[in-house]
């Protein structure tokens, strides 16, 4: 039971590196300091590095002997448009951009795992250190996957981490099955007719339409869903009009849903298609809906989860690894490459008193690092080699 010594030597270092990507975050698509960043490093170390992998992703190559077996270990790099309240020295140097989510530990884990088996190559076989871009909504996996992550770098399993706030540094959740929910984002456009608002009998209201739709669609889950099934359903934006004196011709709704199932998310899809133009239609106006699902539920593995959850054990005690639980209703593009390979998503703590995910005053904690990079090094080793 203890941390790989030669990761924990290096704590100072890579909690200086993590420092230097939170100051310059970058959005989705839009990594490419964090990208040059992270190139950089792998190639000092002899890692060979392939850039172009979804846009601004890129994925390290370390082989060791000739053993076919491969694996594949990812972290995010991606920001949010969040303004940071923070006021310590490595707060954002671009206002309105934040590493709120932790993507900045999550790189930093990884290239802790890269530098020490770069140096070790303690197994045999193939390591993919796969770098995604653009996971906050913006379908990061989805392009690494179209442009031939696993046709280029064949993994036979795949493994990824997230912080927990909440969850005291040096303890892990490795549990199997649906870890996260499936995500959708929509629009629902409303069609009416603009007019005077002294005389809105002329006119073709879509505000009330709005209203009276808002009220309805809460039903999905309060009537059209069973009790033993979870659904988020959550209206978060509403725009009509921009004049005291003008009944506007169209509003616009919309909101997140999030479900444990691809087959409910579907369902809640075509009923809220539904409500949408039945009500808009009763009051002489139409509606449209865009709704896209950039997320599907990670799914763990049950074999992988276990093997996971014994490499955590190993590090850090197995009183200290939480191997049930139930499932979150965040989302994560991971659940692709989840799909297309056996895998595990693991929780590691980032501490009882840090600040929930994607709020202004959010920092990972930087005690997390070694504890992150001991267990991509040391799965690695095992997967590879079953040593460690």
């Amino acid at each position: 039971m203890e941390l790989v010594a030669d990761i924990q030597a290096m704590q100072a270092e890579l909690a200086a590196w993590r420092k230097d990507i939170h100051a310059h975050p970058e959005l989705g698509f839009e990594e490419n300091r964090t990208a040059d960043f992270v190139a950089q490093k792998l190639q000092s170390w002899g890692v060979q590095v392939h850039r172009g992998i979804g846009k601004t992703g890129l994925v390290g190559v370390l082989r060791e002997g000739n053993q076919p077996r491969a694996i594949g270990l990812r972290a995010d790099m991606d920001a949010l448009p969040i303004v940071e309240q923070n006021t310590f020295e490595h707060c954002s140097v671009h206002r309105g951009t934040m590493h709120a989510c932790g993507h900045d530990g999550h790189t930093v884990m990884l290239l802790a795992a890269a530098k020490y088996l770069a140096q070790t190559r303690n197994f045999q076989g193939q390591v993919n250190f796969i770098f995604q871009p653009a996971e906050e909504g913006l379908g990061g996996a989805k392009a690494m996957i179209e442009d031939g992550l696993f046709e280029q770098f064949p993994c036979d399993r795949i493994y990824a981490m997230h912080n927990g706030p909440g969850l005291p540094v040096g303890k892990f959740a490795a549990v199997s099955g649906v870890r996260t929910a499936a995500g959708a984002f929509f629009d629902i456009n409303i069609q009416g007719k603009g007019g005077h608002g002294a005389f809105p009998h002329l006119a073709i209201d879509p505000i009330p339409i709005a209203a009276q739709l808002i009220g309805a669609l809460q039903t999905l889950v309060s009537r059209a869903t069973s009790p033993n099934e979870s659904v988020v359903f959550s209206i978060t934006k509403m725009h009509a009009g921009d004049a005291y004196n003008v009944i506007p011709d169209s509003a616009k709704l919309s909101g997140t849903v999030r479900t444990f199932s691809m087959h409910k998310m579907h369902e809640i899809e075509q009923q809220v298609r539904d409500l949408a133009q039945s009500i808009a239609a009763g009051f002489g106006a139409s509606a449209s809906l865009d709704f896209k699902i950039p997320f599907h539920p990670v799914v763990n593995d049950e074999a992988a989860t276990a093997f996971a959850g014994d490499v955590c054990a190993s590090i850090t005690g197995e009183g200290n690894v939480h191997r049930s639980g139930a499932p979150g209703t965040g989302s994560e593009d991971f659940s692709f490459m989840a799909e297309q390979v056996p895998g595990c998503y693991l929780i590691i703590g980032n501490g009882e008193h840090s600040s929930a995910l994607h709020n202004p005053g959010y920092d990972f904690n930087d005690d997390a690092l070694v504890y992150g990079g001991s267990f991509f090094a040391r799965v690695t080793e095992r997967e590879l080699a079953g040593v460690g």
